[in-house]
């Protein structure tokens, strides 16, 4: 067995207390004995929700051996409170122990510097392992497999005995509910995404009238009793279709988008493939060939069905005259960024809705706390409200001051104005085209995530009450005092000057860099503000790099994404497995002189 660098794992400490341990307080000494893989965690983070499905199966594997122990690391304000981190562990079937750290003290001894960050504690106690971001499933099941032989070899290992005990469900209805659709006959459409299902509901917004879906998550096309959905979010009527009419539905963790017969409830899969789509992946083609990555909404503009693709950070449109789908907007990099489609950065867009008159599609992008727009025809993007991905709060007025937080819905009133389901401020907040103003509608909503417009009043989907809430829409707007927020996370003090970026990235055991389709690795670095950076920005193929910051700003954000490709190291396999590992960082940064002169990121290994 090969030797490998270790660490000794400081203490998991949490303000917040555990989850899933039945009201027990772990420690490390009580996992001793047990491979612990500690998934950092926040739960706006689209890349976190994938590497949790990532982990299922692992997890599943290996449960009498590891323990995988969810350390939640908040971004946003809201994700600090403790109820909403029950509910977020509750909504994506966390099954194993989650450690609430509001206050990132438990980041901040583990050094980790991005959502997500897996690292692998030894049945002894040491850090043997890091990885971050997504695609690191099988790097770590080798890694469990090698220290569960070298472990029970040296008697360190002990097998049975988890601490997770699963809470108790709560029966209703709906379970987080997503997004909402008026039906033409009346009564609602809902995904229901708790339950993996659609539910049609009636007028009054609370009887069901029938469910589409087993409510067992899965993939499956056929009949409204055996089909099945994985966390189904955005809904959006197809126009022009016969038989009773078809509701297009982005099947969130299946990758897919599904229509659904109204009249008889048959799904069909009519994009996607069920796999998740990575950097080099194809970007349009027949649909049903082509992967796509956490669609969450979805719209008709411009003649086509546009998609919230959150998990690519970008607009998609999917032609169910031609069948096939394409990029319709944004670059995969993370960020606020306008100008035409092929320029436009966008962060985890999750809402759509289009203008009355179709002139233009508008966009809820999370993660910058922002609504943005497309212009049909150029397609031209912009930004109504929001200023970037770390700012945000509950503030009205002039758009170009309002903060809004982690929105998830947009609906178009019918003055033309924009009624947003600002979610993690747990309110309704209106913006008005005509005036530029920011107003709120209500307050002590729980995560609203989406609404729908019907005959006056505005009809809420509120995801962490598991309901549908009707609302008078207000003549005057309510007073709330302003707040303004940073995340919490701590900024990296560098020296001025010149910086050594060193992303770390060692192949999995068995595996090298894969070189068949050109370079295996790409490293594409910016700033916020662009002038923190006099050189270094740009992509290029190399792993390590020389940038210069500029003295005269004294804080800013490194934007840093990472790519490495590996396959299988052994000419005998005649069909080697590849895998792609993938990052984006977001560094906040604060100049002082004295301070660093080497920024290490690891993308999977050790830094030395």
């Amino acid at each position: 067995m090969a030797s490998r660098a270790r660490v000794r794992a400081p203490e998991l400490v949490g303000k917040g207390g555990w989850l899933n341990t039945g009201g027990k307080e772990l420690t490390l000494g009580d996992l001793r004995g047990k491979i612990v893989l500690l998934d950092f965690w926040t739960f706006c983070c689209i890349n976190c929700l994938h590497v949790l499905d990532e982990l299922r199966e692992l997890e599943e594997k290996h449960r009498d051996t590891l323990v995988i122990v969810g350390v939640h690391s908040p971004k946003f304000v809201h994700e600090a409170e403790h109820g909403a981190v029950v509910d977020a562990v509750a909504r994506y079937d966390v099954a194993h122990p989650v450690l609430d750290d509001p206050e990132l003290v438990t980041w901040k001894q583990y050094a980790v510097r991005a959502w997500p960050t897996l690292v692998v504690v030894d049945p002894e106690g040491y850090v043997v392992a890091q990885h971050a971001g997504e695609g690191h499933a099988h790097a770590i099941a080798t890694l469990v497999g090698e220290l569960e032989a070298e472990h029970a070899a040296k008697g360190t290992l002990r097998r049975g005995d988890s601490p997770y005990v699963p809470p108790v469900a709560e029966p209703g209805a709906l379970r987080f509910p997503g997004k909402a659709v008026r039906l033409p006959g009346g009564g609602y459409l809902v995904a229901d995404s708790g339950h993996h299902s659609l539910v049609e509901l009636a007028e009054d917004s609370e009887t069901v009238l029938r469910r589409i879906g087993d409510g067992e998550r899965g993939f499956v096309d056929g009949p409204a009793g055996t089909a099945r959905f994985s966390e189904p979010q955005g809904l959006a009527l197809l126009p022009g279709d016969s038989n009773g009419g078809a509701v297009v539905v982005a099947d969130t963790v299946n990758h897919a988008l599904r229509r659904v017969d109204l009249a008889t409830g048959e799904v069909t899969t009519v994009a996607g493939t069920g796999r998740q789509w990575w950097q080099n992946s194809a970007t349009s083609g027949p649909a049903r060939e082509v992967d796509l990555s956490s669609p969450w909404d979805v719209a008709w503009f411009d003649g086509r069905v546009w998609i919230a693709m959150a998990g690519t950070h970008q607009l998609w449109a999917w032609d169910p005259a031609d069948g096939t789908v394409a990029v319709a907007a944004g670059t995969t990099n993370e960020g606020l960024v306008d100008g035409p489609a092929d320029e436009a950065w966008f962060a985890q867009p999750s809402g759509l809705a289009v203008s009355p008159d179709g002139q233009r599609l508008w966009v809820a992008d999370s993660e910058t706390s922002a609504v943005r727009s497309v212009a049909a025809g150029t397609h031209l993007v912009s930004t109504a409200v929001g200023t970037g991905l770390f700012d945000f709060g509950h503030r009205d007025g002039a758009a170009e001051q309002a903060l809004l937080q982690h929105p998830l819905g947009v609906t178009v009133l019918p003055d033309g104005s924009v009624a947003i389901a600002d979610t993690y401020n747990h309110a309704l907040r209106r913006y008005d085209p005509s005036s530029g103003e920011v107003t709120t509608l209500a307050t002590d909503l729980r995560e609203p995530s989406g609404a729908v417009v019907v005959d006056g009043d505005i009809v809420v989907v509120e995801s962490a009450r598991h309901r549908l809430t009707r609302l008078r829409l207000p003549e005057e707007a309510v007073q709330v005092e302003a707040a303004a927020h940073r995340t919490q996370r701590p900024a990296t003090e560098v020296a001025p000057g010149a910086l050594r970026l060193d992303v770390i990235f060692t192949p999995p055991a068995g595996q090298k860099l894969d070189t068949s389709f050109g370079p295996a690795t790409r490293l594409l670095v910016s700033s916020t503000p662009p002038e923190l950076l006099l050189a270094g920005e740009g992509s290029d193929t190399a792993l390590d790099r020389e940038l210069r910051l500029n003295p005269a700003v004294t804080e800013g954000v490194l934007h840093i994404s990472a790519m490495a490709a590996s396959c299988d190291d052994d000419p005998a396999i005649e069909y080697p497995t590849c895998h792609v590992h993938q990052q984006d960082w977001g560094v906040p940064v604060r100049l002082v002189e004295g301070a660093a002169s080497r920024l290490p990121l690891v993308l999977a290994g050790m830094d030395g």
